[in-house]
């Protein structure tokens, strides 16, 4: 019986200690070399301990350890991140001058207003195909960057339209139920990226830098009663580059972006800077 309380209590002392020193012998008897335990004429030997020569009977234990938190990685990649949000122009232009008048005539401010419901009606999705982060400080300062597609379409109050050969917008007399630019961008940010809990999977930090786009495809999509639906593909004059500012902010579960567009969608005629906000959906 004393044997077995014995081997009970060396087993139990064995897995939570580290490198003890054998007291139940015969006066102090130090234990061997290694990760081992001496119980009476058994000893118990913990994986990573050296093999004890001898005719002395032996238990190998081998045990696991477990670490709390997310594991790091000097290089960490998350795939497929979408951005759900709004999209929305800060109207610089100035529509008494000549530029503005040529490629509007008699348009004002109120020609391109954004549509409204409960919501702005302009929306931003972006897709993300990857995005990749890079350890320079200790996990807390990061470089990050990915390429994706930035999907903008600016729903339109009235009924304008957009002309082709020469690009023109005139105010037209037909009704348009749903009346839309949309530009699709392929789109690489660059950010660096401060990270102030890095040992979390979600960690708590901001991000800010640049994203560098490339017009691939623009059209206007219009509904109405008379004509039912249409669609003109055309780059409309647009700025085939898109540079802006961008940020992001990492609150956990909740990653939160915004843009701000360098200068105007439009390459002559308009002062439109373009700007977005919303949600992403990703790791981190």
């Amino acid at each position: 019986m004393i044997r077995v309380f014995l081997l009970t209590a060396g087993l139990c002392f064995a897995l939570f200690c580290q490198a003890q020193n054998d007291t139940t012998g015969v006066g102090k008897i130090k234990a061997p070399e290694g990760d081992t335990l001496r119980v009476g004429n058994l000893l118990i030997i913990r994986n990573g301990a050296k093999e004890i020569a001898g005719d002395l009977p032996s238990l190998r234990i081998k045990t696991r350890r477990y670490h709390d938190g997310y594991r790091l990685s000097n290089v960490s990649t998350n795939w497929g991140i979408v951005d759900l949000g709004l999209t929305a122009i800060n109207d610089k232009t100035v529509y008494s001058s000549a530029a503005a008048q040529q490629f509007a005539p008699g348009a004002n401010k109120d020609w391109f207003k954004q549509r409204y419901g409960f919501l702005p009606r302009s929306v931003d999705v972006n897709i993300w195909l990857f995005m990749q982060r890079i350890n320079l400080i200790k996990h807390v300062v990061n470089l990050k960057y990915g390429l994706g597609l930035e999907l903008n379409n600016y729903m339109y109050e009235y009924d304008i339209r957009f002309l082709t050969d020469p690009t023109k917008v005139i105010m037209d007399t037909i009704h348009y139920t749903k009346n839309k630019l949309a530009t699709d961008f392929l789109t690489m940010p660059v950010m660096l990226n401060f990270n102030f809990t890095s040992h979390r999977r979600h960690p708590f930090g901001f991000s800010a830098g640049a994203s560098f786009g490339y017009l691939y495809s623009s059209r206007q999509k219009f509904i109405s009663h008379e004509h039912g639906k249409e669609k003109t593909y055309n780059d409309f004059d647009l700025n085939q580059w898109k540079i802006s500012y961008i940020g992001e902010l990492q609150l956990g579960w909740i990653n939160l972006y915004g843009s701000y567009a360098t200068r105007s969608i439009f390459s002559r005629g308009l002062d439109q800077v373009p700007y977005n906000f919303g949600i992403r959906i990703g790791n981190w």
